[in-house]
C-alpha cells in the first residue's frame, strides 16, 4: 500500500513536469522542433547514462539474480503483449492493422516507465528496468520492424540493435558490476549528473507532445481509444492476472516489469506510421491519449502489484 501511494504522488510528480514541457511548447519557449533535438539527447546520451550509473555498486547475487529474472519475464510479457495484439485486431483498419499493432505491443517504457522505476526503486530499480530495454529494443527492431514494414532486413536490424547506445550500456554496465571495476569519481560524478536529467527531459517532451495535438479530436476517433483501452487496461490486466494465478513474485524484479509493462504507447509509433505511410493521426493519437490516460492507470497497476497480488 505504501509503495502505491508513492506511486501516486510520484505520477503526480510526473504530471507537472509534463505540465512544464506543455506550458513551454503553448507560450513559445521551446520550440516544436526542439522536441527532436530533446528526444536524440535523451535516447543516444542520457538514457545511456542513467543505464550505467545503475550499475555503480557493488555486486549482489540476489540482485543479479533479478537482473537474470528480469531479461526471462521481460520477453515473455512483451510475447503476451504481441499474442493479445494478433487477437483483438482482427477486425480493426486492415490497412493500418500493423501500425494499430505496433501500438499495443511496445509500451513507452523508456519516457514514462524509467523515470517511475528511478523515483519508486533508485539503482537497483534501474538496473531491472535495463533488462527489460534490452529485451524491448531487440524485440521492436526484430517483430516490431517486421510487423510495420512487411519485411526483414537482417543487416539493418543488427546494425541498429548494436549501435544503439542503450543497449550497448547493458554490457558495459555488466561487465563493470560483475567484475568490480572500480570507476573513478571525476567519471561517476558527471554520468551520474547527466543521467539524472532523464526524468524532467522525458516529460518536457511528453508535454510539447501532448501541446501540440488536438485531444478532443483524438477522444472521437474509435480506434485510438480502443488502442488506448487495450494498451492500459488489458494488456496489464492479462499480466497482472497470469501473474497472479502462477503466483509469481520475485520481489522488486516483477514489479518493475510488470509497470514497464503498463506504460502507454512507445513514442516510436509515430515514427513508423510516418515512415511507412499508416495513418499518422492514428499512431500519434495513441501515442497522446495513452500517456495522458496512463498518469491515472499506472498508479492504478502500482497499487494492485504491490498490495494486491
Amino acid at each position: 500500500m505504501e509503495l502505491a501511494l508513492i506511486t501516486i504522488r510520484q505520477v503526480f510528480v510526473l504530471f507537472i513536469l509534463i505540465g512544464v514541457g506543455y506550458i513551454a511548447s503553448r507560450s513559445g519557449a521551446i520550440k516544436t522542433e526542439a522536441r527532436q533535438h530533446l528526444s536524440s539527447l535523451l535516447v543516444y546520451v542520457v538514457v545511456p547514462c542513467m543505464i550505467l550509473n545503475s550499475y555503480f555498486s557493488s555486486f549482489d547475487p540476489t540482485v543479479f539474480r533479478g537482473i537474470v529474472l528480469s531479461f526471462i519475464h521481460s520477453f515473455i510479457l512483451i510475447m503476451i503483449g504481441l499474442v493479445l495484439a494478433m487477437l483483438l485486431t482482427k477486425n480493426m483498419d486492415k490497412k493500418n492493422r500493423p501500425i494499430l499493432r505496433f501500438a499495443l505491443v511496445f509500451s513507452n517504457a523508456g519516457y514514462m516507465g524509467f523515470p517511475l522505476i528511478e523515483s519508486l526503486f533508485g539503482a537497483e530499480g534501474l538496473l531491472y528496468a535495463s533488462s527489460y530495454n534490452t529485451v524491448f529494443n531487440i524485440m521492436i527492431w526484430t517483430f516490431g520492424y517486421a510487423m510495420v514494414s512487411g519485411h526483414i532486413k537482417l543487416k539493418e536490424i543488427l546494425h541498429t540493435v548494436l549501435t544503439t547506445p542503450a543497449i550497448i550500456a547493458v554490457p558495459l554496465g555488466l561487465t563493470i558490476y560483475l567484475t568490480g571495476i572500480s570507476i573513478p569519481a571525476i567519471l561517476q560524478q558527471p554520468i551520474s549528473l547527466i543521467g539524472a536529467m532523464n526524468t524532467p527531459i522525458s516529460m518536457i517532451i511528453t508535454g510539447m507532445i501532448i501541446s501540440s495535438s488536438d485531444i478532443k479530436k483524438l477522444i472521437k476517433n474509435i480506434n485510438v481509444l480502443k488502442v488506448v483501452g487495450i494498451r492500459l487496461i488489458l494488456i496489464p490486466a492479462c499480466c497482472i492476472l497470469i501473474y497472479g494465478l502462477l503466483h509469481i513474485d520475485f520481489g522488486m524484479a516483477s514489479d518493475v516489469v510488470l509497470l514497464l509493462e503498463a506504460c502507454p504507447c512507445a513514442a516510436i509509433t509515430s515514427v513508423f506510421a510516418i515512415q511507412f505511410h499508416y495513418d499518422e493521426d492514428l499512431a500519434a493519437g495513441s501515442v497522446v491519449l495513452s500517456t495522458l490516460f496512463s498518469i491515472v492507470t499506472l498508479s492504478i497497476v502500482s497499487y494492485i502489484i504491490t498490495s494486491v497480488i
